[in-house]
């Protein structure tokens, strides 16, 4: 397992990946989806062999805030610590950096409990209207 920068030619594995992963109303559209890239400080995706098998995007300025803003996993590849290691490559070792992100979906509050993460009532938030 490799966890790096994600190269252009994987971005439509990466979109894929999220598409098959609920994430297919945010990425339904290629050239979109290559500008949310682009547009993202830190875009890390696990790869195993020539497959991406995980992909995390985040904001940072590596000093004092981080924001983490997406995690997903391939379902063959998850409970393996691919998620974890991906989160650990954003986050870096400076335990004086707060992170922070948003753990809406069913089932990933005790993921992140176990890599720190606390619930927080200091954050707010001005949801985007999507359709």
């Amino acid at each position: 397992m490799l966890i790096r920068p994600i190269l252009e030619v994987e971005l439509e594995q990466a979109r894929a990946l999220l598409s098959a992963n609920g994430w297919d109303r945010r990425v339904n559209d290629p050239a979109q989806f290559k500008t949310l890239i682009a547009n993202s400080q830190l875009a890390l995706v696990a790869v195993d062999g020539e497959q991406v098998v995980g992909l995390l995007r985040a904001l940072t300025d590596h000093i004092s805030n981080g924001y983490i803003s997406m995690v997903v996993v391939a379902e063959s590849h998850r409970q393996k610590g691919v998620g974890t290691e991906l989160v650990r490559a954003a986050m870096g070792s400076d335990d004086r950096m707060t992170w922070v992100l948003r753990a809406g979906r069913e089932g990933v509050s005790a993921f992140y409990e176990a890599l720190g993460f606390t619930h927080s009532t200091a954050a707010m938030e001005r949801r985007g209207m999507r359709g």
